[in-house]
């Protein structure tokens, strides 16, 4: 019996082979994986700093136990070079293996900005928990200058979350991001101001409209000069600005890819037996027949129930219904359902402050149907209700 063999051994690849194995416990699975295998949360990365948690404190089940609660062999700190999707073999730095269905959670890499400088080589990217201890040595290794200086490029949604976690663990945090409000592409402009506001009581800078162009050593600083002729002094550098999914593996089996492995409503990519979920996958909807990646935690966990189901020879849609994106900032927590961007131009947002203070965005289209909302605080209750809403004309 050839084995099911899944890539990755992130919450993607370890959601599809533990429903997996709920369904199935015969055949055989093999999970290759190029770092160690064990399990933690990636989105604990950007708020451990305000814990004081080093890396090994953020994983939850080494790999030996993973490998056990699954039944699976798992392969680890081995890279797989090619697959050949024709033959069904994964050529990797251990060996060739044969499979009978391929699951691909290979998921994203930090882009790379392609800055000048003598010290363009010292910015770091917190993309896995690997690269979380080289930040966290980087900061300890500077932390006799307290607060140690963190220059953050972006101000998307991990760059205000290690923002407000930095800031959080008593650092010096400044905020470099093209756009000009923080988190631009997700939250309402009423929202991006409350948390620029929060984000300015706790001492953050920033520096909006511009972008980093060269890092340059100034002894032992590290000197961030901006587009607009500032420069931002700092001892520590740290890349936020995006994850782009990871195609290597694609374009070796010759997959479709967009922008990220094109899939169809039940996973699978073009090619016959292999599929692919979480930050690497172009998600097909059910509804409209559109692509989109969708780098949350909810649709993962959607997807690796439905694939785990279709490994079994039962074929099910990927069902994803809408689920907030629940932000890590606690000086001002958000929970947002941005509308799709194709939408976004035709459309506006109403904002609302209630008695209790919280305040509510929500985004109507030209017909002035909600398609998306914005809120801060949250609480399950005003999520469920602003969720509930979704697809309703306003005033109905």
């Amino acid at each position: 019996m050839k084995p099911i063999i899944i890539i990755g051994a992130g919450l993607a690849g370890y959601t599809v082979a533990r429903e997996f194995r709920k369904l199935d416990k015969a055949t055989p699975l093999i999970m290759i994986t190029e770092d160690s295998g064990n399990f933690y949360s990636k989105p604990m990365l950007s708020n451990a700093f305000a814990q004081n948690k080093d890396a090994q404190q953020l994983v939850s089940q080494s790999a030996e136990k993973m490998a056990e609660q699954l039944d699976a062999t798992l392969v680890t700190n081995t890279r797989v070079n090619s697959i050949d999707s024709a033959a069904k073999t994964v050529d990797t730095s251990s060996g060739t293996y044969e499979y009978e269905k391929l699951v691909l959670a290979v998921g994203a890499q930090a882009i790379q900005l392609g800055l000048k400088g003598d010290a363009a080589n010292k910015v770091l990217s917190v993309n896995h928990i690997d690269d979380y201890a080289a930040f966290r040595e980087r900061i300890n290794a500077v932390a006799n200058a307290s607060p140690v200086r963190v220059a953050i490029l972006g101000a998307g949604l991990i760059g205000c979350e290690f923002a407000d976690d930095l800031a959080g663990a008593g650092h010096a945090i400044t905020l470099i991001d093209p756009s000009t409000r923080p988190m631009a592409a997700l939250a309402a402009p009423a929202l991006s101001a409350g948390l620029q506001a929060a984000l300015s009581a706790r001492g953050v800078k920033f520096h909006l409209g511009t972008v980093a162009e060269t890092v340059t050593h100034a002894g032992t600083d590290l000197h961030v000069t901006l587009a607009d002729g500032t420069t931002v002094e700092s001892d520590v550098v740290l890349s936020a600005v995006g994850l782009r999914p990871d195609l290597r593996l694609a374009h070796t089996a010759q997959l479709k890819t967009g922008r990220g492995i094109v899939i169809d409503t039940a996973g699978q990519t073009s090619a016959t037996d292999i599929y692919a979920l979480g930050d690497c996958a172009e998600y097909t909807s059910t509804i409209d027949g559109s692509t989109r990646t969708l780098p949350y935690i909810a649709p993962i966990m959607t997807a690796g129930r439905a694939i785990a189901r279709t490994l079994t020879g039962e074929r099910t849609e990927i069902d994803l219904k809408p689920s907030p994106v629940l932000i890590k900032t606690p000086s001002y927590p958000l929970a947002l359902i941005p509308p799709a961007p194709h939408i976004v131009a035709n459309g506006n947002w109403i904002d609302e402050t209630t008695e209790t203070g919280r305040n509510i965005c929500r985004f109507y289209d030209a017909n002035g149907v909600l398609e998306g909302f914005g809120v801060s605080p949250h609480d399950n209750a005003i999520r469920q209700e602003l969720l509930a809403a979704l697809g309703q004309k306003a005033n109905q």
